[in-house]
């Protein structure tokens, strides 16, 4: 059985080469596939990656020529993955890979097809941040849930994972980050055993490079409607 683990990449040169190694370091058990799609990066990371590149390692690296975000990232990596099943991971280092062991519990127990990570319902560190910034997450979760009728407590989570026939069932349409409310409505429509599980969390600053905002949550507020019945 093979791990995909899908990372979409903008402007992160300074966490990119760490976070690869985190994600290599991990032992999950399982076969691992490692997929970077750069989003069109302007900040040297793709000087980085063209290194790894002539350096032959082992990932498999993808690149935009122009920006389109990180729907748009996924939906190039999800194409290219390979394995039983398929993991997001951000690339600035909020998350850590050693939870992939927490969310493949459920899918190795075969409980699950679709496991959610959640920065709220305990588990390891979490960086204390942005009041609003939770609040805004909750109120989003909360539409969602009644739009879907599921009982999730962190939507817009990075850490999702997919066994490989849920993802082959799924269109993603969404380009930035409003993929997180259309893969969370289409997951539900098609009955999925959807599992949630508790993730450490080292959010950022803006100024360490943060990059969602809040027209992101107000394009989110449009999909949670859009895709209730789209």
């Amino acid at each position: 059985m093979k791990l995909s683990i899908v990372i979409p990449v903008f402007n992160e040169k300074d966490t990119i080469s760490k976070i690869i190694d985190m994600v290599n370091a991990v032992n999950v058990g399982l076969e691992k596939e490692i997929i970077l799609v750069d989003d069109c990066s302007r900040d040297g990371t793709r000087d980085v990656l063209k290194k790894m590149e002539e350096e032959k390692k082992p990932w498999k690296i993808f690149y935009h020529e122009k920006n389109q975000g990180k729907g748009a990232a996924l939906r190039t990596g999800f194409a290219k993955a390979t394995g039983d099943i398929v993991v997001i991971q951000d690339a600035d280092l909020e998350y850590d890979p050693n939870d992939y062991k927490v969310l493949l519990g459920p899918m190795l127990d075969g409980h699950a097809d679709v496991v959610f990570g959640s920065r709220f319902v305990g588990g390891g560190p979490h960086r204390v941040s942005f009041f609003w910034h939770s609040m805004g997450n909750r109120f989003l979760t909360l539409l969602s849930n009644m739009m879907t009728n599921l009982n999730l407590t962190d939507m817009e989570v990075c850490y999702k994972m997919f066994k490989r026939e849920v993802l082959d069932a799924i269109k993603i349409q969404e380009n930035r980050f409003g993929f997180e409310v259309e893969i969370t409505a289409k997951v539900a429509r098609g009955n999925w055993r959807i599992y949630e599980v508790p993730v450490s969390y080292y959010g950022r600053s803006y100024a360490e490079g943060k990059k969602i905002t809040w027209k992101d949550g107000v394009r989110a507020l449009w999909c949670i409607i859009k895709y209730r019945f789209v």
